[in-house]
């Protein structure tokens, strides 16, 4: 959930957040905490902040409906089986980030489960949310976050494929938004001896070792075919080989290694041992590093759609499929105006004669027309969905309606 709130600091995940008198809430998860609302005469348009006009946004008038925070609605295209044409049904939220707060937030905050958004929206308070990342949508860690996520300086989950990103920091009196692609290191060290570590907080794979925070769970749903190490405090309290689902301690973390690992933690990791456990985000954009070091929250999900006021869709880099791109589906989508506001979008698809879906390259052209400078693709399908005071403002594409999600 994206809360906008400037002077954010590292903190417990609360289960229920309010905002400070005056500024509305705005969760990825959009959360607008204050109910006013005041009507905008039909002039206000998006067209004045977007030079590329091609005609998508004719019907678009914003209207304020809380401080910092305006909402508008496009109906675009026409009957057709092209979903390069339409129809299309498109929500739109324009913020403006001196006035409003934006905060992500993890379903149920645990690293796994699921949660509509209108649950999260209502458990923090949220005037307004969308849907966030990408997610294991089965199995033992259904709703693990497939993509990075970090929540207040907080670790949850590494990047995934070179997959786009989106940071907030905390700029004073507003929250700026970054954008671009992260890699991840980590490694575990005890004296000398050193193990690099794949990831955090998700299943282990073959010779791996996966790191787990007290973000993720009561324990790690680990089954035992490897070996698990319990630190507190930076001191080895416990070693379990062939044992899994440990505890994980508020104070600490969990080593989880499998194969070739395990065979190294088991010789290497002893009861007693003094241990460390440090990671880096690193921009694959050169030049990057210094303002992402300042993001207090991150999420991912892809692809990139528009850098520097051009359209560039890293899908391939992504490793996403070009008929992820060219094909038409449900979509939700953020951006960054040059004025400094904060764009969220869904489309809505799988609707025949209301609303077919929309390609990623015809999205970019969109968001190029409201005025975007950085934009990127969020989790979309059956998990689009917009909440604003309440209300699902979107028409979900599930035949069961809104789609429980990982975060928003």
């Amino acid at each position: 959930m994206i809360e906008l709130r400037p002077n954010l600091k590292t903190a417990p995940r609360p289960k229920r957040c309010k905002s400070p008198a005056g500024y509305p809430h705005l969760l990825l998860l959009l959360t607008l905490l204050s109910t006013l609302v005041v009507w905008q005469s039909p002039s206000t348009v998006a067209q004045r902040e977007t030079p590329n006009n091609k005609g998508y946004t004719e019907s678009l008038r914003f209207q304020d409906v809380a401080p910092g925070i305006e909402y508008g609605q496009i109906t675009s295209g026409h009957a057709s089986k092209d979903d390069r044409t339409g129809p299309w049904f498109i929500n739109v939220l324009r913020i403006d980030l001196k006035r409003a707060r934006l905060k992500i937030v993890h379903a149920l905050d645990e690293g796994v489960g699921l949660e509509t958004v209108s649950s999260m929206a209502s458990r923090y308070h949220a005037t307004a949310a969308t849907n966030g990342g990408y997610f294991r949508v089965n199995g033992t860690y259904r709703g693990e976050c497939v993509g990075l996520l970090l929540l207040n300086g907080k670790l949850i989950s590494e990047p995934h494929n070179d997959r786009a990103e989106f940071g907030l920091i905390n700029a004073g009196t507003t929250t700026e938004v970054i954008f671009g692609h992260l890699k991840f290191s980590g490694k575990i060290s005890v004296g000398s001896r050193m193990r690099t570590v794949q990831g955090l907080n998700r299943p282990v794979s073959p010779d791996e070792v996966i790191v787990f925070t007290p973000e993720f769970h009561r324990t790690t749903l680990t089954s035992p075919e490897g070996i698990e190490v319990v630190v507190r405090r930076g001191r080895v309290v416990s070693v379990g080989d062939l044992k899994g689902s440990s505890e994980i301690p508020a104070d600490g973390y969990v080593i989880s290694a499998v194969g070739k690992s395990r065979e190294w933690v088991k010789d290497n990791v002893p009861k007693g041992a003094t241990i460390s456990f440090s990671w880096h985000l690193n921009s694959i954009e050169p030049g990057d590093d210094q303002k992402w070091r300042r993001a207090y929250s991150i999420l991912g999900a892809g692809p990139q759609l528009i850098r520097n006021g051009k359209i560039a869709i890293t899908n391939l880099q992504e490793k996403i499929t070009p008929a992820f791109v060219t094909d038409g589906h449900p979509r939700t989508a953020i951006a960054k105006l040059a004025s400094g506001k904060l764009l969220l979008l869904t489309v809505d698809g799988r609707q025949p004669g209301e609303s077919i879906g929309m390609p990623l390259n015809v999205l970019a052209d969109l968001l190029l027309e409201l005025g975007a400078v950085e934009a990127m693709n969020l989790d979309g399908g059956g998990s689009t969905t917009m909440v604003l005071n309440d209300k699902v403002v979107n028409k979900p594409s599930d035949a069961t309606g809104e789609r429980p999600v990982s975060d928003a």
